[in-house]
């Protein structure tokens, strides 16, 4: 936010004879870099939706025909999933293409908002989704296994457990991935709305 210090300094300096042009241009600026963000925000989407699909085509064969009985048993979730994630992706390019035509400070807030609440509903569904998907590919996976059909129940919980807290890393580690790449995003479009809060048209 650089260029907006030094253009509120010039303003602070101006202030008598050139405040409105000075918020116009700080809410130019505010405006242009808020719709890049909510740009780069459905992009990464959109290669996040089509890479994870793109994966199934580099798993081998032997564990495509495995992964094809569980697909069938889930096949309706999946469906599912993936029209939730469509419909998200639908409402990162409506956000942008509101943000891109709004034209008053307010309104700009105002998408701004929207935009964090989606991006953060998007984040906590992908994570429930992963979590929801994999669990029941664990249980699949561990009812069928000859390993998990004895009669060892000490050693069936240890499996079940091992298989959990494993998931959790996991689901840990997406999580900071969204922290990573969609936090960074979320900081700087929650900052340029603190400027526009400040100038307050």
């Amino acid at each position: 936010m650089k260029e907006l210090d030094l253009l509120k300094k010039d303003w602070k300096k101006n202030e008598n004879s050139f405040e409105q042009v000075s918020e116009k241009e700080i809410y130019k600026m505010i405006h242009k870099k808020s719709s890049s963000i909510v740009k780069w925000i459905l992009i990464i989407s959109i290669l996040e939706f089509t890479i994870l699909n793109l994966i199934g085509f580099l798993i081998p064969d032997e564990k495509r025909e495995e992964l094809i009985v569980i697909e069938n048993y889930l096949n309706a979730f999946t469906i599912l999933g993936y029209g939730i994630t469509l419909y998200f992706i639908y409402l990162f390019y409506k956000n942008y293409k509101s943000i891109s035509v709004v034209a008053t400070t307010k309104k700009l807030m105002q998408s701004i908002l929207k935009t964090r609440k989606t991006v953060q509903y998007y984040i906590w569904y992908n994570i429930i989704y992963i979590f929801l998907i994999v669990s029941l590919v664990i249980v699949y996976e561990l009812q069928n296994s000859p390993t998990f059909n004895t009669h060892n129940s000490s050693k069936n919980m240890l499996i079940c457990v091992i298989s959990f807290v494993l998931l959790g890393v996991v689901l840990g580690l997406i999580w900071l991935f969204y922290r990573l790449i969609y936090g960074i995003l979320l900081r700087r479009l929650y900052a340029n709305y603190k400027e526009l809060k400040k100038i307050d048209l």
